[in-house]
């Protein structure tokens, strides 16, 4: 089975989907630096830089588009998909037009918040291109975690076809779980915590025996990964490059490629990780693609108004929401300190301390008390080692 990939990151779609038999005939990339990852990895797989200027798709099975999100998260410009680099997803869409054997199945990625903006208009957008295109489509959001991945990450797979039914592959599995998210508000001493440290105020990303998701970094290009708390060490730090690529689902070291490109920043890294797809996710998805399940119809619910739900599926004419989870399997987890491979790296004691400052000042989240004084005797500790150091 043959796989074209567009908007291909560092491959993470591709590489979940050839642990069940899919081979890559092409990759479309622009971003030089996943480029140079993609060319280490998979040197026999041909790499066309501009999707804009790729004229025609090579006959293939399934065409995969984890196509950008900027304009589409939480944190882009929210322009949806008229917003200049999420509009590419349009050029899918040409190429699709223009092909005349056509992929059996298409697989987008994409992140939560496209389901929201604008009042939904950006996936209204997107569904009414595909059923005018004559697809059935369906989505489903997925956590990372559900895929044994210390990771509290959560992204839309979006699964279409002309003739098959991709409800059978993304609504066939569902995990019997009453998960709980942990609070900021209630710890226990014991397991490990992540949390974005450059927040306190009001953004947390709280999770227990697991990171909040791994971001690209600023907008300057610097690295921002999550802070751990080793609560029975009164300890904070933040992962290594190696363990954040495992963390995605990569091997480690999976984008080193790009510390042999002089024209590269080693912190472009970050900003691959940040943005790559997990390829568990994918890989789930390829499983259910080669033994197909079934979809319970009594999972359906009335699709109304602007608000798009966590998953649906619609064919021109009839739209409807599924009642399930974003946990499709229920894969075990080492803990978070277990998982690592690398020390963490100890969080600064001025990073430490403005946290530990905001959260005090927070009027929106109630921190634990024993999380806040956790962090006061690291400052204490690590300040004493720097005076130490200093006298030395």
């Amino acid at each position: 089975m043959s796989a074209v990939s567009l908007f291909s990151g560092i491959g993470g779609l591709e590489l979940g989907l050839e642990q069940y038999g899919f081979e890559t005939e092409l990759f479309c990339e622009v971003d030089p630096a996943a480029a140079a990852v993609l060319d280490n990895w998979f040197p026999e797989v041909p790499l066309h830089g501009d999707v804009q200027t790729l004229k025609a798709l090579p006959p293939c099975e399934i065409l995969t588009a984890g196509f950008p999100c900027q304009d589409l998260s939480l944190a882009g410009s929210k322009a949806g998909l008229q917003g200049h680099r999420s509009s590419l997803v349009s050029e899918v869409f040409r190429l699709l037009r223009t092909t005349r054997r056509k992929p059996q199945w298409l697989l987008f990625e994409n992140v939560p918040y496209m389901l929201l903006l604008d009042r939904g208009s950006g996936m209204a957008a997107l569904a009414d291109a595909l059923e005018a295109a004559g697809y059935i489509w369906a989505y489903r959001v997925v956590d990372a975690r559900s895929f044994g991945l210390p990771q509290r990450r959560q992204r839309v797979m979006l699964l279409a076809s002309r003739k098959e039914d991709p409800r059978q592959v993304l609504f066939a599995d569902e995990c019997a779980t009453d998960h709980i998210e942990a609070r900021p508000s209630r710890v226990a001493i014991g397991p490990a915590y992540g949390f974005y440290w450059t927040m306190g105020k009001m953004g947390a990303g709280w999770a227990r025996e697991a990171t909040p998701p791994i971001k690209g970094g600023s907008g300057l290009g610097i690295p921002s990964p999550p802070a751990i708390w080793l609560s029975a060490d009164d300890f904070v730090g933040t992962p290594q490059i190696e363990d954040a690529e495992r963390l995605q689902g990569f091997a480690s070291g999976w984008t080193e490629p790009v510390l042999n490109e002089p024209t590269l920043r080693s912190s472009a890294r970050w900003r691959l990780i940040g943005n790559a797809v997990c390829p568990p996710m994918a890989e789930w998805v390829a499983s259910r693609l080669a033994n197909p399940g079934m979809h319970d119809s009594s999972r359906d619910a009335a699709l109304s108004g602007p608000r798009w739900p966590k998953a649906a599926w619609g064919v021109k004419g009839q739209r409807r929401a599924v009642r399930i989870s974003d946990w499709p399997l229920g894969t075990p987890a080492p803990s978070l300190e277990a998982f690592l491979s690398s020390p963490l790296k100890p969080l600064s004691v001025r990073a430490a301390r403005g946290f530990r400052s905001r959260a005090l000042e927070s009027k929106e989240i109630a921190w634990a008390p024993e999380f806040i004084e956790s962090l006061r005797i690291y400052i204490s500790r690590a300040e004493k080692s720097e005076r130490s150091a200093f006298a030395a």
